[in-house]
């Protein structure tokens, strides 16, 4: 790949001008707030103007609600011959990219497994995404060329190119980052009702827990919008084991006899167990940044500029 352009200088697409230009790729950096793509290009990330002439590929780095919109003005425009995008979702933006009229022989979902608590171009890093997954999902219509551009793309960050259906890594990154994010909201959420002495004994441990809590609000208001079928369902599936758990717990903390502590301490037991083992299955990574999804803790928990520009 010779030439490439970034549509949207936030965290992610910053990250992978970064690596672009370290592999000798002339990279254009195109936002729709002008500063960004400058500061974008202080980094070294690439040139802040719109190419002369069509690009290899263009990355629309935006968030979900707005990659239809940015892939519709941008093919009609002639940026490049081929172009993919960076979103944390995929159904939604593909259906909504058939509904504008995109040409979707030339575009495929893309979504580089990669992420950082900051935000910004500022933030970005050239091997945010090294040794990480990255998803592509081709519909029936996509040409051979674009998918082979979109994996060389991954391949130059450092990512591993992973071929899915668009429903099914929506279901996955539902189960590794999106309810995780949600419930870590949840769960800070409930600080609001401590008070100043009982903040005062924290520890990392809820640190740790409630990290992702602190993700850009509009950001992931459209990013759990956009995949709320999915999240929802592993969401009631979590509250059931959460409202077993309080009951366990309510009669563990009422029972006078030992016998009567016996089964809410076995599911109590149980649970924590069962978290255990749970959390074994999550794939060691070494190398790269604070990544998620597809058991990598969170994929995108700042992982656009402010949002929603770049389109």
């Amino acid at each position: 790949m010779q030439s490439a352009a970034v549509v949207g200088t936030g965290l992610i697409g910053t990250s992978i001008a970064l690596a672009l230009r370290g592999r000798g790729v002339t990279t254009y950096l195109i936002d729709t707030d002008p500063e960004a793509a400058r500061v974008a290009a202080g980094l070294g990330a690439g040139i802040a103007e719109r190419p002369r002439e069509p690009v290899e590929l263009a990355v629309i780095a935006v968030p979900p609600q707005h990659v239809a919109a940015a892939l519709k003005e941008h093919q009609l425009q002639e940026l490049a011959h081929d172009f993919t995008d960076a979103a944390s979702v995929k159904e939604r933006p593909q259906r909504e990219a058939a509904q504008a009229g995109c040409d979707l022989t030339r575009f495929v979902g893309g979504h580089p497994m990669g992420g950082r608590e900051q935000s910004g171009p500022l933030a970005a890093r050239d091997d945010l995404f090294q040794g990480r997954p990255w998803v592509l999902t081709p519909s029936s219509q996509t040409r051979e060329q674009t998918v082979e551009r979109a994996e060389e793309l991954a391949e130059l960050c450092g990512a591993r190119p992973v071929v899915m259906a668009h429903a099914e890594h929506d279901r996955a990154v539902a189960l590794t980052s999106h309810t995780p994010h949600l419930v870590s909201s949840l769960l800070a959420a409930r600080l609001l009702h401590g008070d100043a002495s009982q903040l005062a004994l924290a520890g990392q441990g809820l640190q740790d827990v409630t990290r992702l809590a602190g993700g850009s609000v509009e950001l992931w208001t459209d990013i759990l919008g956009s995949n709320a079928v999915a999240v929802a369902g592993i969401l009631a599936e979590f509250a059931h084991d959460v409202h077993r758990m309080a009951d366990a717990l309510s009669a563990l903390g009422t029972a006078r006899e030992p016998e009567q502590r016996r089964v809410p301490r076995e599911l109590l037991s149980s649970a924590l167990l069962r978290g255990v083992q749970g959390r074994a299955r999550i794939p060691v990574r070494s190398t790269g940044g604070s990544a998620g999804g597809l058991g990598l803790s969170t994929a995108t928990a700042t992982a656009y500029a402010t949002a929603p520009r770049g389109a």
